[in-house]
């Protein structure tokens, strides 16, 4: 917890950028809200945050901006729209931007910012709703340092694992995009094999038990096919997340002259099962999918 409470605003408090806030006010800080869902607004205004009704009123008290939201379109919305954040920004505001959006999105929306005088923290997170809830989610952050120095409270008030990648925004993304390049092979992985453990007659659940204690574990395959098991399938992440992430993945490798054999095969999975009618669906569908086929 800080020395003394400070204002952070969130713009998109969906589930990880509502579980950052709960953390957040849980510590002790001073939280401002915006979400074009009101009803997740009400619930944190329940835990003690205060509304803003649009993204620009967020410059009125804040010096830190956590931006939250899904994809690079949203981020430009936040940020430059007709009631974004940067029409009422002053020099030596930081934003810091959490979406995982493409690494030339990222350098075009910092450059953007710098000409205001404005700080960009590439922050992308990894880990979930319950560890952005209870402070120990990942986060790989690529900014200046004397940055870092100023907004360090914050960042490491939000994550226990605050991983520094460069001084360069734009690194944090590439970086979250390998990452979840794996985490989406692991997935299609684990699917498939469980789906195939159930078409040789084995019980999916007592092979997981296996594979946790064995060789094939990883933990999205652990997380994801518990529920899947049993036929959860509520939207914690959904499809199409994924799906995104894997693309721009596989699009950053193609940029830099690389193609592997199973980045682009297993992007190519999420996007077929989005076409299948699963895109609303928890990321766990994917063994739905492949067990459906």
């Amino acid at each position: 917890m800080p020395l003394s409470p400070k204002t952070v605003s969130i713009i998109g408090i969906g589930n990880m950028g509502g579980a950052m806030a709960a953390n957040l006010l849980s510590r002790g800080w001073v939280v401002q809200v915006c979400d074009i869902d009101p009803a997740k607004v009400g619930d944190l205004q329940e835990k003690g945050a205060s509304a803003l009704a649009v993204p620009a009123q967020a410059a009125i008290n804040s010096v830190a901006f956590v931006v939250c939201v899904v994809d690079a379109a949203q981020t430009d919305a936040v940020l430059f729209g007709p009631d974004g954040l940067a029409c009422m920004l002053q020099p030596g505001h930081t934003v810091i931007l959490c979406p995982t959006i493409s690494p030339q999105d990222v350098e075009a929306v910092a450059g953007r910012l710098a000409t205001l005088g404005v700080h960009t923290v590439d922050a992308p997170m990894s880990g979930g709703p319950a560890r952005a809830r209870d402070g120990s989610m990942s986060l790989m952050v690529a900014c200046a340092p004397a940055v870092y120095e100023q907004q360090a409270d914050l960042l490491q008030a939000l994550s226990g694992k605050v991983f520094r990648i460069s001084d360069h925004p734009g690194d944090g993304a590439r970086t979250k995009l390998v990452n979840n390049l794996l985490a989406g092979i692991n997935l299609v992985g684990a699917a498939e094999v469980l789906a195939l453990a159930g078409r040789l007659g084995l019980d999916p659940g007592r092979t997981l038990d296996v594979i946790e204690q064995s060789s094939g574990q990883s933990w999205i395959g652990s997380d994801r096919m518990r529920r899947a098991i049993a036929g959860d399938y509520a939207p914690r992440a959904h499809v199409t997340l994924l799906e995104k992430d894997t693309r721009l993945a596989v699009e950053a490798a193609r940029a830099a002259g690389f193609e592997g054999p199973l980045g682009a095969r297993a992007s190519q999975v999420f996007a077929d099962a989005h076409q299948a009618g699963l895109a609303a669906l928890d990321d766990a569908a994917i063994f739905k999918y492949l067990q459906d086929r």
